[in-house]
């Protein structure tokens, strides 16, 4: 797959990027890192330039985020188990627990969890799905990913255009600091779900106090 990526970026430049990180927002293993770093090294070296990157990432992140929030807002929460259950999921390679993972995350921090998931592996694609399926207003959805989407890329276009051809070191970097996050948020999930199943069971029981 990493190859099929550098061949794309080497043959349609600031399209191919555009293209990639929006296919990558709909399908996760496809690995960001290694796009838009291997597009920073590019601009070191070709016509293509860092705005331009920069530019054609953002869009195809927020084309990919915007395809996931319409379909969190056309979906009912047991419609979309059964779509992430059947083929259409597995050929996606989209994780039923991954999913859930964002949907606590939007559910315990809001509206802003989509600025900051932009920049947190695996979440930064899924928040979209829960944000449509909670009404979240379309125009700072927007402003916020797209904002978000743009911090993300200039770190990793960055990154890659500083590194040179030595942009495989960096890759492999955060790829092992992907699957630290990947823990953490995890732990943060149950963490959410413990902690609003505790309050719920600690309201219900104020309540029926309340009623005898």
């Amino acid at each position: 797959m990493q190859q099929m990526v550098l061949d794309v970026l080497g043959h349609f430049g600031a399209w191919g990027v555009f293209f990639l990180i929006a296919v990558e927002n709909l399908f996760p293993p496809i690995p960001s890192e290694v796009i838009l770093t291997f597009a920073g090294f590019l601009t070191s070296c070709t016509a293509l330039t860092v705005p331009a990157v920069i530019a054609a990432a953002t869009g195809g992140s927020v084309a990919g985020a915007v395809i996931l929030y319409g379909l969190g807002r056309a979906l009912s929460p047991a419609r979309l188990n059964a779509l992430l259950s059947g083929p259409a999921g597995r050929r996606l390679k989209l994780e039923q627990e991954d999913v859930q993972k964002a949907a606590d995350w939007f559910s315990a921090h809001g509206w802003p969890s989509v600025l900051y998931c932009r920049c947190i592996p695996i979440l930064r694609s899924l928040i979209s799905i829960p944000a449509g399926m909670a009404g979240m207003r379309f125009v700072p959805f927007l402003v916020l990913t797209t904002a978000g989407s743009t911090a993300w890329n200039l770190l990793l276009v960055g990154l890659g255009a500083l590194a040179g051809e030595n942009w495989p070191v960096i890759t492999g970097a955060l790829a092992q600091v992907s699957d630290a996050v990947k823990w953490i948020l995890a732990a943060a999930a149950v963490g959410a779900v413990l902690f609003r199943t505790v309050r719920k069971r600690r309201i219900d029981a104020t309540r029926s106090s309340g009623v005898q």
